[in-house]
């Protein structure tokens, strides 16, 4: 799989553009600043917004290719982020906590899913807000990105299940246009989630 990423990521310019997600801004700005955790974060655009607004920013990603052109871009912006090479499967981190967790379009593959997901949640401090935007199972029927397998995609009934001891709030399916780079360019059906860490 990172050799995927890696041809993918190894274009020139940068493929999902080099502006945050407009939902994880969106999110963000409901929150007071601390450290915050970007797994699969790629070519670091969200990495470098939330970095910029004085969180504590820790990011990774699988693809060397990602990491090179990630820290190209937080030395453009001017920022300091924490990025390392780590897979969704392996990740850990010793005595760390954070605030919040985003997960912009990660797509983990399904026999795995819900152990990462898992996984991630004891990384998060009590209270802390997990953000996920991700592709719904019905945007198979649109080209403007993501997975091509639905077993790839999302439902609501898959995140309350993934992630089933947070206290959701906010949890739908829509339908949005994004404009992110030219891979997510088009109408497309996102499912978004936030949830609370409650004990």
């Amino acid at each position: 799989m990172a050799n995927f990423w890696d041809e993918r990521f190894s274009k020139r310019e940068y493929i999902y553009g080099v502006e945050p997600n407009s939902f994880l801004k969106e999110q963000l700005k409901n929150l007071s600043p601390g450290r915050i955790l970007f797994p699969a974060e790629g070519e670091g655009r969200n990495a470098a917004f939330a970095a910029s607004h004085n969180w504590e920013v820790f990011a990774f990603d699988s693809s060397q290719a990602a990491f090179i052109k990630a820290s190209k871009l937080f030395e453009e912006k001017k920022v300091t982020v924490n990025y390392s090479l780590n897979s969704l499967e392996d990740f850990t981190i010793e005595n760390i906590s954070f605030d919040c967790i985003a997960l912009i379009f990660v797509h983990p593959l399904a026999e795995f899913r819900k152990s990462i997901h898992q996984n991630l949640v004891r990384f998060l401090k009590p209270n802390g807000i997990l953000i996920l935007e991700g592709f719904a199972k019905s945007q198979i029927k649109y080209s403007s990105g993501g997975p091509k397998s639905e077993d790839l995609l999302f439902s609501k009934e898959i995140i309350k299940n993934d992630f089933e001891n947070l206290e959701i709030l906010k949890l739908e399916e829509k339908e949005v246009f994004l404009s992110e780079g030219n891979y997510h360019s088009g109408t497309a059906s996102v499912i978004r989630f936030v949830g609370r860490k409650t004990e």
